[in-house]
């Protein structure tokens, strides 16, 4: 099942990538969906139970989602570029990125795992995941390539993305409980 959704999502992925690159807005809104998209499926795999596999699921997921982006904007994607530079950019996101090594170790503690398991790490991937495929977006709209991507330059847009995604999840929350409190 997994084979066939990939497959049909690849699909997708490459007929949009060749109609809507006539059309900015289509394809800057089609590339937001997948960054939203990328980052609620990093927050599930956030919620594997073994160490280390999350981890590496988390970084498999950004992975493609840049190779997703490369062919929406048509930028040609080296897999060994495309691991470098989210590593790059996920180093500069260190308080970022060393908690979800760290919520992803305390899934071997009992008791603290399942805290870990169900609230930190999936928050923590998710946010991560929509702050480097934001980052990627506004590079690529701006004509840029994987070859000329410098992660430092993102920094300060990157802290930015992160504390929108958290600021939608707090609003999420609190929308989901004044909605269920109303008559």
């Amino acid at each position: 099942m997994a084979d066939k959704s990939s497959a049909s999502m690849n699909s997708a992925a490459e007929a949009v990538a060749s109609t809507s690159a006539d059309v900015p807005e289509q394809r800057d809104q089609v590339a937001a969906k997948l960054v939203d998209r990328f980052a609620i499926w990093s927050g599930v795999a956030g919620l594997v139970p073994i160490p280390v596999v999350d981890v590496l699921a988390v970084g498999g997921l950004q992975l493609q989602m840049l190779r997703r982006l490369s062919q929406i904007y048509g930028v040609d994607f080296s897999e060994n570029r495309g691991k470098a530079l989210i590593a790059a950019l996920a180093g500069c996101m260190i308080p970022a990125t060393s908690g979800m090594g760290a919520a992803s170790a305390l899934k071997a503690v009992p008791v603290i795992n399942i805290l870990a398991a169900g609230f930190i790490m999936p928050v923590l991937s998710a946010g991560a995941t929509y702050a480097i495929g934001k980052a990627f977006v506004q590079h690529f709209e701006s004509g840029g390539t994987l070859l000329d991507f410098n992660p430092p330059d993102y920094r300060d847009f990157v802290k930015a993305q992160k504390e929108m995604w958290e600021s939608r999840t707090r609003g999420r929350s609190t929308g989901s409980t004044t909605a269920t409190s109303s008559p």
